[in-house]
């Protein structure tokens, strides 16, 4: 089974997030926040696009050369622990091993040529949950990708909770992509964050999208804020 003992750092590209998140021309025209987006290509491919995203990050505290090393250091681990760990994954939009290695790190050469103009322009922030340093209703959109739910044993139920009721007071909406936890087993706190978030009045939902790799992860949670009723005051 993959597992892992702490977060590390390993980069996903535009087009993952896009699927992950089922992101269209609609969500894409909004201010977008990105959650714990370590070295993924999203950030700086986005804003060459014109769309307006700020990631955060604790990685964030370190030069590019200093997560450059971070990721030579943790790299090795996570690739040996696909490779002993193959049938969990789905080899079809990656094909292979070799494949993926080739995406990732592709994607995170992008992020390091991008991290120090993208930092100083404010577009990656060192920060970290559950609590963040942005006001009330920030951004329209608030995406976390392998973070949340992903790190269940290390990240306990209440950390869960804390951590989504916040990205849900900066951002309109908030998508948390897998709902796996390492080793593909479904995380337990996906049920207990839903019911706390629905308790505080918020629409909450489970939608599938069109991204799979680690096999059964193709759904995201979606967390909204009411639309008001028309005629409403």
């Amino acid at each position: 089974m993959f597992t892992l003992e702490t977060v590390v750092p390993w980069g996903r590209t535009y087009d993952e997030y896009c699927r992950m998140f089922a992101l269209g021309e609609r969500e894409l025209e909004r201010s977008i926040l990105g959650c714990g987006d370590g070295p993924a290509s999203f950030n700086a491919e986005a804003t060459e696009r014109g769309v307006r995203v700020v990631s955060f990050d604790p990685l964030y505290r370190l030069s590019a050369g200093e997560i450059e090393a971070r990721i030579a250091a943790t790299s090795r681990q996570v690739i040996e622990q696909t490779r002993a760990n193959a049938d969990e994954f789905v080899w079809k939009a990656i094909p292979s091993i070799d494949a993926l290695i080739r995406i990732r790190q592709s994607a995170m050469r992008r992020f390091l040529e991008d991290y120090e103009e993208g930092r100083a322009a404010g577009r990656y922030v060192d920060a970290e949950l559950p609590a963040l340093p942005f006001p009330d209703a920030t951004f329209d959109l608030a995406l976390c990708s392998h973070l949340l739910f992903l790190y269940s044993t290390q990240l306990d139920e209440a950390f869960h909770v804390r951590a989504v009721r916040d990205l849900c007071r900066v951002a309109r909406e908030v998508r948390i992509f897998p709902l796996l936890a390492l080793g593909g087993r479904p995380s337990p706190h996906v049920k207990p964050v839903m019911a706390a978030l629905g308790r505080d009045g918020f629409d909450v939902s489970i939608e599938t999208v069109g991204y799979e790799f680690v096999r059964g992860g193709n759904q995201m949670l979606r967390i909204a804020r009411p639309e008001p009723v028309e005629g409403s005051r």
